[in-house]
C-alpha cells in the first residue's frame, strides 16, 4: 500500500457508506475499520471494495467492517481529520492504559506534552540566545528591546497551563475552549497578585491557600480531567436549548474555584513538604542533600513540586546573598541534557534524533529540559533514570564543595556564571562534568536501541510524505524464520479459519490454532509494533523485516478486553515463547466468540515462501510454520 493516499481512501469510504451522518459509531481493530451504520442500505459495498487500500468488506455482529490490513490506523487517523467520528485527529490504538501505574503515567504525560514539544524547544533556544546577549552586554536587560524579546521568549513558559489545557482537553475529550478559559483564570493577573498580597484569601468564606500557577503543570491537567466528567454529566441532563451555553458556564464557574480551593493547596502542601525535607538535609548532611537534589530536581519539576523550593531560594538570595539549594541543580539539568544527547547519537529514529538534538542543546545552553524530558528521556524511561543517577553524583560533588548560586539563574552552562562567587567553583565544574559523563555513558551503552521511526506514539508527527518515509525506512525482509505456535492446541489450515478475510489469505499466509490453553506467546523474536489495548491482537516485526500478526479469537475485539490480560506493549522487545497475553477461554465461550487464534505473515507477498506445518496437535512454542524471505 505504499502508493495509497490514506486521506483519499478515508474520504471515499465515508462517501460510499452514506456519509458521516449515516455512521453512528466507528472503531478499529488490528486489521479493519468497524462502523455502525444507521441505514446499511445506503452503503455501496461494491464501491467500497474497489477503493484503493481496501481488501474487502464484511458484515458481522451488527457492524460494517472494512478490512484494510496493517495500515488501518492510518485510515482511521485520516477519518479523524475529515470527520468528528473518532473524537480525535490521530489513530490511537495504544492510548489505553496498560502495564504498571508508572507506564500509565508516562503515557498520559507524554500524550499531553507532545504537541507543545517543538514550541518549547524553540522558546528554550530563544531564551538561551537572549541570556547570552545580556551576559555579553549586547543587550541591556533594562532596555525596552529586551522587554519585548523576553516576552516573546518567555510567554510559552509563563502561560504553559493554557497550552496544556488544550492538549489535556484533547486527551480527556473535554471542550478545549472551556479548558483554556479555566487555565486563563489560573494565570489571570489579579489571581497571580493574590499569591503575594500577604492577606488571607477567601471564597464565600472558604479559605483559599494561594500558590503560583504560572508555568504550573499538575493543577490544570487534573482540572481538565475533572472537567471532562462534569461536562459529560451536564450534557446528559441539560436540555438541548440550554446545553450549548450552560455547560461551559457551569463548568467554568465550578472548576476555577474548585481548583483554587482544593488542587492548588494540595500541590502547595506537597511542595512545602518536599522543600522542608530537602532543607533539613542540607543542614545535617550536605552530601546527601546534594545527591537528593541532583537526583530529584527533575522529578520535582515533573510534578510541579519545585515551586515549593523556589521561594526558599529567593529568600536565601535576599537575606544571605546566596542559596545552597541551587548548588546541585546544574548537574541535575545537564545530566538530563547529556542523556538526550546520547539518544540523539545512537537512535535510528530520525524523529527522535531531531527532538533529542534540539532539546539537548536547549538543556545545555538554557537549562530548559521540558522538551527532552517529555519527548525523549521520560518516554524511553532508562535515559531519565540515568540522568537522575548522573545528577545525584554530580550534585553530591557540588554540595560537598559548598557550591551555591548568588543570582537567580537557570541551571545551565550559561547559568554557571552565577555559581562563581560562593563555595568551590571548581567542585561545581567537576560535579557538572561527572554528571554529564555518567548520564551520557550509561545512556549510550545501556539505553534503548530504537529502530528507524518505529516508535511513533511518543513523538509529534511532522508534515512528511508517509509513503516515502515508509518506503525508505522499512527494511527488506531477509533470511529464514521458523514461527512457533502461539498457544497449545490443534493446528488448522488457514483456509479452515472461520473468518473469510483470514481464510482467503488476503491478510497474508499463515495458520490457525484452536487453543486448549489461555497463554498466548510470541511466535518469534522481534519488536512489538502493534499491541491492541483489548489484548486480542499483536504485531511483531523481526530483525529481518518479517512481519507477523497474532490475532486471538475471531471478532473478539467486541469483548473490549474482558477476559484478556495483555503482558506487553507497543515498542517492547519480545523473544520467542514470551507471554504476550493471557485469555480466559471460558469467558470467550460464554460471550459467544470463536477462540481460534490466527497467525499470518502480513508481508507474505514480499517473501519467497510461507509453509505451515501439517494440521494436528501442537504445543505452545513448537514449530508451526517456516518462512523463507
Amino acid at each position: 500500500m505504499a502508493s495509497v493516499d490514506y486521506r483519499k481512501t478515508a474520504e471515499e469510504i465515508l462517501a460510499n457508506v452514506g456519509g458521516e451522518a449515516n455512521v453512528s459509531g466507528l472503531t478499529h481493530c488490528a486489521t479493519r475499520l468497524r462502523l455502525k451504520l444507521r441505514d446499511e442500505s445506503k452503503a455501496d459495498t461494491a464501491a467500497v471494495e474497489r477503493i484503493p487500500g481496501v481488501i474487502t468488506v464484511m458484515k458481522a455482529g451488527g457492524q460494517y467492517q472494512v478490512v484494510i490490513g496493517n495500515n488501518v490506523p492510518k485510515v482511521y487517523a485520516a477519518l479523524g481529520e475529515i470527520s468528528k467520528l473518532t473524537g480525535d485527529t490521530a489513530s490511537d490504538e495504544d492510548t489505553g492504559p496498560k502495564g504498571s501505574l508508572l507506564n500509565q503515567f508516562i503515557q498520559l504525560i507524554s500524550s499531553i506534552f507532545l504537541p507543545v514539544l517543538w514550541p518549547l524547544s524553540g522558546a528554550g533556544l530563544f531564551k538561551a540566545g537572549l541570556a547570552a546577549a545580556t551576559t555579553f552586554k549586547w543587550i541591556s536587560d533594562a532596555s525596552t528591546t529586551y522587554i519585548i524579546l523576553n516576552a516573546a521568549a518567555d510567554a510559552l513558559f509563563n502561560f504553559l497551563p493554557i497550552f496544556l489545557a488544550v492538549t489535556a482537553a484533547k486527551r480527556f475529550k473535554a471542550n478545549q475552549f472551556t479548558s483554556m478559559a479555566i487555565a486563563g483564570a489560573l494565570v489571570y493577573p489579579s489571581i497571580v497578585a493574590l499569591n503575594t498580597v500577604g492577606t488571607p484569601v477567601e471564597f464565600f468564606g472558604i479559605p483559599v491557600v494561594m500558590m503560583s500557577y504560572v508555568s504550573s503543570v499538575i493543577p490544570i491537567i487534573v482540572g481538565v480531567w475533572l472537567q471532562s466528567y462534569l461536562e459529560r454529566g451536564l450534557n446528559k441532563v441539560l436540555p438541548d436549548w440550554l446545553r450549548n451555553f450552560m455547560t461551559p458556564l457551569i463548568t467554568i464557574a465550578l472548576m476555577v474555584p474548585f481548583i483554587l480551593i482544593t488542587i492548588g493547596p494540595v500541590t502547595t502542601i506537597a511542595a512545602k513538604g518536599v522543600s522542608s525535607g530537602v532543607n533539613w538535609l542540607f543542614a545535617t548532611a550536605p552530601w546527601l542533600a546534594g545527591a537528593v537534589m541532583g537526583a530529584g530536581w527533575q522529578v520535582f519539576v515533573l510534578f510541579g513540586l519545585h515551586w515549593g523550593l523556589v521561594p526558599i531560594m529567593l529568600n536565601d538570595l535576599s537575606t544571605q546573598g546566596y542559596t545552597l539549594l541551587g548548588g546541585p541543580l546544574p548537574a541535575a539539568v545537564l545530566a538530563q541534557a547529556a542523556a538526550a544527547l546520547a539518544i540523539a547519537l545512537r537512535t535510528k529514529s530520525a524523529k527522535r534524533r531531531d527532538i533529542a538534538t534540539a532539546g539537548s542543546l536547549s538543556g545545555f545552553v538554557a537549562g530548559v529540559t521540558e522538551p527532552v524530558i517529555y519527548g525523549v528521556n521520560l518516554p524511553l524511561k532508562k535515559p531519565f533514570y540515568f540522568g537522575c543517577v548522573g545528577g545525584a553524583i554530580g550534585g553530591m560533588i557540588a554540595a560537598l564543595g559548598g557550591s551555591a548560586n548568588d543570582q537567580f539563574v537557570f541551571p545551565s552552562l550559561l547559568g554557571l556564571a552565577g555559581y562563581m562567587n560562593h563555595g568551590s567553583f571548581v567542585m561545581q565544574l567537576i560535579g557538572c562534568a561527572v554528571a554529564i559523563g555518567i548520564a551520557f555513558a550509561l545512556t549510550f551503552l545501556f539505553g534503548p536501541r530504537e529502530q528507524a521511526d518505529e516508535v511513533t506514539d511518543v513523538l509529534p508527527d511532522p508534515v512528511v510524505d508517509e509513503d516515502a518515509a515508509t518506503a525508505s525506512t522499512t527494511p527488506t525482509a531477509t533470511g529464514t524464520l521458523s514461527l512457533g505456535s502461539p498457544v497449545a492446541g490443534e493446528l488448522v489450515a488457514l483456509g479452515d479459519v472461520p473468518d473469510k478475510v483470514f481464510a482467503s489469505g488476503a491478510m497474508g499466509s499463515g495458520f490457525g490454532i484452536r487453543p486448549t490453553d489461555g497463554s498466548i506467546v510470541a511466535p518469534c523474536d522481534g519488536d512489538v509494533v502493534v499491541a491492541m489495548k483489548t489484548g486480542h491482537a499483536f504485531g511483531i516485526k523481526n530483525d529481518h523485516g518479517i512481519e507477523v500478526l497474532v490475532h486471538v479469537g475471531i471478532d473478539t475485539v467486541q469483548m473490549k478486553g474482558e477476559g484478556f490480560a495483555p503482558q506487553v506493549a507497543k515498542g517492547d522487545r519480545v523473544t520467542k515463547g514470551q507471554v504476550l497475553c493471557t485469555i480466559d477461554l471460558t469467558k470467550v465461550a460464554e460471550a459467544g466468540y470463536d477462540p481460534t487464534t490466527v497467525v499470518v505473515v502480513t508481508n507474505s507477498d514480499k517473501l519467497t515462501e510461507v509453509t505451515p506445518a501439517v494440521a494436528g496437535p501442537v504445543a505452545a512454542g513448537a514449530d508451526a510454520c517456516v518462512v523463507v524471505a
